[in-house]
Formats: structure tokens, sequence, C-alpha cells
């Protein structure tokens, strides 16, 4: 067990070098992260113009919202492990793991795990840096129930995340571009997963149906969580759905896997 265990150690250490050395990377995207947050901020402002509040919530709340959403995406957001997948399938660097007693899931989830680390920290910086700007404006609410369902489902969060990712990359056994599924899946993230705006502004029955989407329960969910945008008992109801659509995607990931190698031919590598 202890074995085990070490070498999937050993990836996250090496994930984690490897992603220090390319942290400007991160650095970047966060900076164009809270240059969005700046084009929100106009955005809303506006909005709430007309209206002091919008489904209950204040701009103070809304805008609270997203930040706490881009700081979750950033340290549970899979950026680029589908293609990452797809190119190690493309170029025969997948092989090596076919003769190894690794699992090339709990591999590539160490790699990711460890990413996750370094772009998580990295945006704080700027969040360090906008915070005499944006800091009046955040309003978070109380209550220590928020934290300790909210890390439970923000950590669920990113394991969905990168299942699915890990699930658009297995499609290189079939298709030799997977391009157009990663960019039609990040459309649907960004619409169903509140990234464009907050979820529960949906009329009822829309908002009724995506609750039971993954997409919901990817970044939205432990934001919402956070920001106080559902209640406690909302969220004791949600987390078992969370669970059943990460082990669901698991089982999906295995079942890919397993046919993919049906199909590859070790070549390369």
């Amino acid at each position: 067990m202890h074995a085990a265990l070490n070498k999937y150690r050993c990836a996250f250490l090496l994930g984690l070098q490897s992603n220090v050395v390319y942290r400007w990377n991160f650095a970047i995207r966060s900076c164009f992260s809270f240059f969005q947050l700046a084009v929100v901020f106009v955005l809303w402002r506006a909005a709430y113009q007309s209206s002091p509040t919008m489904g209950g919530f204040g701009f103070a709340q809304t805008l609270t919202y997203f930040v706490t959403l881009i700081i979750v995406q950033f340290f549970i957001g899979a950026f680029n492990e589908d293609y990452q997948i797809n190119e190690e399938i493309r170029n025969g660097l997948i092989n090596q793991f076919l003769l190894k007693p690794i699992n090339y899931f709990l591999y590539r989830f160490s790699i990711f795990t460890a990413a996750r680390v370094v772009s998580g920290l990295v945006v704080l910086v700027p969040l360090a840096v906008a915070m005499p700007f944006l800091g009046h404006y955040l309003v978070l609410p109380h209550g220590a129930w928020r934290l300790a369902l909210g890390f439970p489902a923000m950590a669920m969060g990113g394991l969905i995340q990168f299942t699915v990712a890990y699930c658009f990359g297995m499609l290189t056994f079939w298709f030799l571009e997977i391009q157009g599924f990663i960019i039609l899946s990040m459309a649907l993230e960004s619409v169903l997963g509140g990234q464009m705006f907050p979820l529960d502004l949906l009329p009822a029955g829309a908002y009724r149906v995506i609750q039971y989407l993954p997409f919901y329960y990817q970044s939205y969910f432990p934001a919402a969580i956070f920001t106080g945008r559902i209640s406690g008992w909302e969220a004791l109801r949600h987390l078992p759905i969370q669970a059943a659509w990460a082990l669901a995607l698991f089982g999906l990931a295995s079942l890919l896997w397993r046919r993919g190698l049906l199909r590859h031919t070790a070549v390369g590598g």
C-alpha cells in the first residue's frame, strides 16, 4: 500500500517541480482573469443600477461570487489536461504506462493536483493586489459550516473537472483531433457552470434541471456554498448528487480507457 502511494507521491512532486518552472504562465492567466473580473464589475454594476437586488442578492454579493469563482477555478479547474492526454496518446508516450505498474488515471490526477496547487497559490498574488480596490465590495457570509461543506464540494468539483477532461482526452483513441469536443465542453461549462452569470438567476425550472447536470457541480456549487447563494440544507441535499456524478464519471473514464486500449497501436514512446 505504501509503495503504491509512494509512486503517485513522486508523480505529484514531479508535477509540482515542472509547474513551478512555468509559474509565469499561471501568473499571466490569473492577471487576465482579473481583467475579466474588471469587465464583470463594470457590466454588473450597470445592471444593478436599475434594481438594488437580483434574485435576492445585491451587487456586492454577486461580485463576491465572481471573485470566489475565479479563485475556486484556479484551485480545481482543468485547464489543459485533455490536451496533454491527447498529446501523450498521439505521440505514443502513453506506451510506457502499459508496461509499468502505474495507474494512468492516478498518475495524471497526481500531475493535475500539483498544477492546481501552483496555480491556486499564484492567483492569490493578483488577488492581494486587487483587494484594496475590491475589498469594500466583497461580502462573505458567516458560518463555519460553509467551510465544512464548501471544501469537500470543492475537492469533488476538482475531481469532476479532471475526470471530464480525462474522458475527452480518451477520445483520442477514436478521433485524431479532439479540439472540437473540448471547445464544446468549455462552452457548456461557461454557460451551465455559472461562469457567465450566477445560475440562481435563471428561471426556477431551468435552474432545477441544471442542478442535476455535472456542470453545476464543477465550480458553481462550491462557490455558491462559500458565498451564501445556497442554504446549508440545499448544500447537504446536493453533495450526494455531486458524489454520484464523480463516481459515474470515474466509471466512464475507466470504460473509455479499457475500450481505447483495444484500439490502440503501440507505436513510438
